[in-house]
């Protein structure tokens, strides 16, 4: 399969090499792609002067837009596969062949989560492990399929949801939305156990202070994709 791995990145210049150069250790054929999403640091100078492969925005369009780049330029170039990859540091790379593993077997949509194995090493603030489980329980409620990590940005997919995403994809914090939509439109999604480090460097998009808001707008995004997304046949009619 022809994989694509998609990293957004704003003001990542302290750890974007090393998490491209991180790529190595994936065991399988994959090219990648850097969304640099107008970064204010010196992003762009790493990304030039390392001669890494990029596309830049002249503007910062969030996280979903700069995702979003990334999946049309998947479309564009016959991908069969699209991994997104978090510019950070945090993502494994030794686990991109299970996640293509998945989508070999049928999956669409191929989840890395932190919370299915007994095993996970990952810890959180009671306050994220109580937003995770409010996201997962409304994700439940609406679609019928328990999702135990809603908010990884470690996810593979498929050639059918590239399609989707190149035409579509939420602005904020997007993972909890199209996670229901794909549901919703007959697709599959499954899990599979994933560690992921500390950051890095540099400091996530979600502060403490954006928390609350982050948990009140997700939850009734949540709730509207899940009364107003359609089911549609896998071929898209």
């Amino acid at each position: 399969m022809k994989v694509l791995i998609i990293i957004p990145a704003y003001n990542e210049e302290l750890s974007i090499a090393k998490t491209v150069k991180s790529l190595s250790h994936a065991t399988i054929d994959i090219d990648y792609i850097v969304i640099n999403d107008g970064s204010k640091d010196k992003t762009r100078e790493v990304l030039i002067n390392e001669k890494l492969n990029f596309i830049d925005l002249p503007n910062n369009l969030g996280i979903g837009g700069a995702v979003q780049t990334g999946y049309k330029y998947a479309l564009e170039n016959d991908y069969d596969v699209a991994i997104q990859f978090d510019g950070d540091g945090q993502h494994d790379a030794k686990y991109i062949k299970d996640l293509v593993c998945e989508i070999e077997e049928g999956a669409n949509m191929v989840i890395g989560s932190r919370y299915i194995s007994e095993l996970s090493e990952f810890k959180s603030t009671f306050m994220r492990r109580f937003g995770k489980n409010l996201l997962s329980s409304l994700i439940k409620m609406v679609t019928g399929n328990k999702i135990y990590d809603p908010t990884s940005g470690f996810r593979a997919v498929d050639r059918s949801i590239i399609q989707i995403f190149a035409k579509r994809y939420p602005i904020d914090y997007p993972e909890p939305d199209t996670i229901v939509e794909v549901l919703k439109k007959g697709f599959s999604v499954t899990e599979i156990p994933v560690k992921m480090k500390s950051r890095e460097a540099g400091k996530s998009s979600i502060s403490p202070l954006k928390s609350g808001y982050y948990m009140l707008k997700v939850s009734f995004s949540i709730i509207i994709a899940g009364l107003n997304t359609k089911g549609v046949a896998k071929d898209g009619h």
